[in-house]
C-alpha cells in the first residue's frame, strides 16, 4: 500500500525479455538466503521473468517456501532490512501467502510470495512456469494476451491480473494432466 492505496496508478508495462532477469533473481536469492535462509525450505524464480524469451512486467517474482506460515512473521524485519515492504493487506485476497515487495511504486523490482511448501500456491506457480518454459508457443500466446490486457486495463493492475486467470488456470490444468 502507498498512503493507504494500492499501487494502481502506474500503468502495467510489458517489456521484452531481459537475459539479466535470471541473474537478478540469483543475486536477490543470495541476499534473501543470507538474511532468512534458516527459515526457508525452498526458493524459486516464478512468473514471466522466469521464462526465457517471454516479455513481462520487469519485476522478479520470487516464491519462498517456509515450513509453517507462522514462520513468515519472523522474516518481516530481516526482509525490511534489505529493502522489502511487507503488505499484510494482501492476505485478505490470498490468506495462504505473505507478500513482500521491493522498490518504489513506479518501479518495483522484486516481489516475494512467502507460502508453505505444501501449498497449492507453490504447486500452481511451478506448474505454470514449467509449462511455459517447455511450450514456447504457449508462452507466445500468453505474451499476446498480456500485451492486449495491459493496453485494455492500463493502470488497473487488479483487473489486469484477474483477466489473466482463465488462461493461467487452463495451463495449470493442462500441466497436471501431462504429468
Amino acid at each position: 500500500m502507498l498512503n493507504g492505496k494500492r499501487d494502481m496508478t502506474y500503468p502495467v508495462e510489458i517489456v521484452d525479455y531481459d537475459p539479466q532477469w535470471p541473474v537478478l533473481y540469483e543475486e536477490e536469492k543470495g541476499r534473501i538466503l543470507d538474511i532468512i535462509g534458516r527459515r526457508i525450505v525452498a526458493i524459486e524464480h516464478v512468473g514471466s521473468t522466469a521464462v526465457p524469451g517471454l516479455a513481462a512486467k520487469p519485476i522478479i517474482d520470487i516464491i519462498v517456501a517456509v515450513r509453517h506460515l507462522i514462520d513468515a512473521g519472523e522474516c518481516i524485519k530481516p526482509l525490511q532490512s534489505i529493502g522489502y515492504e511487507y503488505v499484510p493487506e494482501f492476505e485478505v485476497e490470498i490468506p495462504e501467502r505473505r507478500f513482500f515487495r521491493k522498490g518504489p511504486p513506479e518501479a518495483r523490482t522484486q516481489h516475494i510470495h512467502m507460502i508453505e511448501l505444501t501449498s497449492e500456491f507453490w504447486e500452481r506457480h511451478l506448474l505454470f512456469r514449467d509449462y511455459l518454459r517447455s511450450h514456447p508457443d504457449v508462452a507466445q500466446q500468453y505474451y499476446q494476451l498480456k500485451k492486449e490486457l495491459a493496453a485494455r486495463y492500463g493502470s488497473d493492475r487488479k483487473a489486469y491480473a484477474e483477466a489473466k486467470t482463465l488462461f493461467i488456470e487452463s495451463i495449470v490444468a493442462k500441466s497436471r494432466t501431462a504429468e
